[in-house]
This record gives C-alpha cells, sequence and structure tokens, in this order.
C-alpha cells in the first residue's frame, strides 16, 4: 500500500520532538499520525555540544513516533535553530540568457548565485534562500518574474545562515540516530507555515519564537521574508531571574513564571521580575526593528510563538512596549480537538510536514526501494574509487 509519509525533527534546547504526518488523497493538512518527544541533553543555546547525548535524546523521540504511528522513520525533514543562525540580506545581477530575452528559472539561479558570491560568508553556511525584491532593466517587478522580458535581471534576497559547524553537528545527530535529513529548514519559517496567514504575510508581520535560551524573530511583508535574527536570550533567563529573586527552585519559578503564583507570593514582586526581564526581550527586538526601518509599522502584529509564549503578562507589556498589535500564536490544523499539538512549541515539527509535502517518501512503495537500492549501489561504489 502506498503511503504519503512525511516526518519532522525538531531538537530544541530543552525538548526534541518529532511528528509524523501522512498526505490523504485531497486533503491540504496532514494527519497526524505519530509524535515523539524527550528531554535533549547535549545542547546549550541551540547547538551541540555533545553529540553523543543528543543522539540519544532523539532516539528516545524516534522510538516514541514509530510506535504511536507504526511506522519505521527512514528519512526526516529537520529544524535548525541556535544563536549562529540570522538572515543576510545580498543583492545580485545577471544578462538574461535567451535570445527573446525571456526570464526563465535559470536567470534567477544565476542571479542568486551572484547574491551568494556578494556574501562574506567566512565559515558560515546558507540554509535557505528568500528572494524579496526583483528588477529588470532597473524597474521593480512585482509578482512573478519569470516570462518577463528585459536585458538584466536584479535580484535582493535574503540569506539564512548559520555556523557551518552548528550545520554539520545537528545533521551529525540526525544521521547518528538512524534517520536520513531528506532537507533542513530554518524553525521559525517552519513556524510561519502554521501560525501565520497569508493576509498577514502580506501586511506585515513580526513572528517571535522565545525558546528556552534563544529568540528567534522573523518579518514578512508583502509574503517575503525581510528580516531573520536570533537573540541570545529566552524564557530560561526568566526562570533563573524568579528563582533567584524570590529564593526558591527552579521548578517552582517555572510555575510561577506560567502563572501559578501561590499565596505566599507577592504577585507584584513576581511581576517586577518577569517584566524586567521581558524588557531586554523587547528591547533588542525593538531595536532590530529600527535597525531595518519596521518600528511601529507592522499592522500584523506581533505573533509569540515557543515554550516562553505562554509567560504571563507577555502579551500585555508586548502591545505596551512594541506597540503592535500582539497575540499568542494558534493553528486550525486540528480544528477543534484539544491537543497538546495546539501548543506553539510542536509548531517547528509540524511546519516541517507542510514543508515536506511535495518531498514527501512513498512508504512501501517502489519508489522507496529503488531509491535505498540506489543509494545502497553508490555506497558500494565509493568502496572501489581511489
Amino acid at each position: 500500500m502506498i503511503r504519503n509519509i512525511s516526518v519532522g525533527i525538531d531538537i530544541g534546547t530543552t525538548t526534541t520532538r518529532v511528528v509524523v504526518g501522512e498526505f490523504l488523497k485531497g486533503e491540504t493538512n496532514p494527519s497526524i499520525i505519530g509524535i515523539g518527544e524527550s528531554p535533549t541533553e547535549g545542547l546549550r543555546h541551540g547547538y551541540v555540544i555533545s553529540t553523543t547525548d543528543a543522539i540519544r535524546s532523539l532516539k528516545k523521540a524516534l522510538t516514541l513516533a514509530e510506535k504511536s504511528s507504526g511506522i519505521k522513520i527512514k528519512r526526516a525533514f529537520l529544524s535548525i535553530g541556535g544563536v549562529t543562525l540570522k538572515g543576510e540580506t545580498s543583492t545580485g545581477t545577471t544578462i538574461v540568457s535567451k535570445a527573446d530575452n525571456e526570464v526563465t528559472h535559470l536567470d534567477i539561479e544565476k542571479a542568486l548565485e551572484d547574491c551568494e558570491d556578494n556574501l562574506n560568508l567566512g565559515n558560515k553556511k546558507v540554509v535557505q534562500v528568500f528572494p524579496i525584491a526583483y528588477k529588470l532593466d532597473g524597474k521593480e517587478i512585482v509578482g512573478r518574474i519569470e516570462g518577463n522580458i528585459g536585458n538584466k535581471l536584479e535580484i535582493k534576497a535574503l540569506f539564512a545562515t548559520c555556523s557551518n559547524q552548528h550545520f554539520e553537528d545537528l545533521v551529525s545527530v540526525v544521521t547518528g540516530a538512524g534517520v536520513e535529513v531528506i532537507d533542513i529548514v530554518v524553525g521559525i519559517i517552519a513556524t510561519s507555515n502554521i501560525a501565520l496567514n497569508k493576509k498577514q504575510k502580506i501586511v506585515g508581520s513580526l513572528l517571535v519564537d522565545l525558546g528556552s535560551e534563544t529568540t528567534n524573530i522573523a518579518i514578512f511583508e508583502n509574503e517575503a521574508l525581510v528580516a531573520l535574527h536570533t537573540f541570545s536570550i529566552g524564557g530560561t533567563d526568566i526562570t533563573n531571574d524568579i528563582a533567584l529573586g524570590l529564593k526558591i527552585t527552579l521548578e517552582e519559578a517555572e510555575n510561577i513564571k506560567m502563572g501559578k503564583i501561590p499565596e505566599n507570593i507577592s504577585k507584584k514582586k513576581v511581576d517586577e521580575i518577569v517584566e524586567a526581564r521581558l524588557s531586554d526581550v523587547f528591547e533588542l527586538i525593538e531595536n532590530h526593528l529600527k535597525k531595518i526601518k519596521r518600528n511601529e509599522l507592522l499592522p500584523g502584529g506581533v505573533i509569540w510563538t515557543g515554550g516562553g509564549a505562554n509567560t504571563e503578562s507577555i502579551i500585555e507589556l508586548s502591545k505596551m512596549i512594541l506597540k503592535l498589535p500582539s497575540r499568542i500564536g494558534t493553528t486550525e490544523m486540528f480544528g477543534t480537538i484539544k491537543t497538546k499539538l495546539k501548543e506553539s512549541s510542536w509548531f517547528p515539527a509540524i511546519g516541517l510536514l507542510l514543508v515536506g509535502k511535495e518531498k514527501v517518501y512513498e512508504e512501501g512503495s517502489l519508489a522507496l526501494f529503488f531509491n535505498d537500492f540506489k543509494n545502497t549501489i553508490k555506497s558500494a561504489l565509493k568502496q572501489f574509487m581511489p
């Protein structure tokens, strides 16, 4: 039986999550058929510090996902984050190659290659590329560029980059757990697939993923990603501040952060501690918005996701300090069903399923068999190559 299966893996600093989805005929969204999660070991600020520990954590999550889905996970889409992740903008040009001056996909690829050549990558690696604007013979082109007639093509694009070491280490964790990486996607971009609608991406919106040790932001405008950045501050910093300020355990501090304040503790004192640390987060975001001239200019507002998004009073403070509409990210993918997958911490792994919609593998099909056979032959031939 042919089944279109897609798997998303999100290795966060505190939790590793695996989601297995199946695309049924005629359905836009995948049906979630299996999930697995386990506490992450071996990561710090999103990057790997112990491959062995990280592999062990992933294997636990994979085992649970395989057990609940009945699928042996061989391939998956992987999300990437971490402190080294950021967006870099560049422009590139090319001369249209066809004799009739019609822009083709090849011309776009050449212009994007020129964009990348103009970047000073050093020890960084390009994870994904997002075209922002097109010009043809100096005139801006709105909409589809292919098929237009002109001589000189210019493209402005945003490159999502991270350190080579971080990229390779993360892939090593997944392959070390016995899973082939089909593609790597920026975590907050995967999240945007289910947390933002088309209108929000058109008018201008800021998506924030407040993780345990990092905060990722992505800004969309005219359906394009125009900015991407990571700050080395997260929800754990808030928890630590509460624990120190009130001289309580980290477990108690985490509960208080989520609004569960005991009667013997002053809510005013808690609010002061939380607001002080959140103000640091807001200041970093506000400064970045000013840098790219988007502060107070995003009608779609701020959409908060990640484990830290559930922090008490975050929405009220966001509206007051950033002066933008603010809300917690949600998804309608599961309708009215109450499930843990509605928690935005799961959004990166779930969003990967949609990224993989066009690249799903067919469980039990000849295509899968021949792909495995081809890889086996390649591996065998390498042994005889000099």
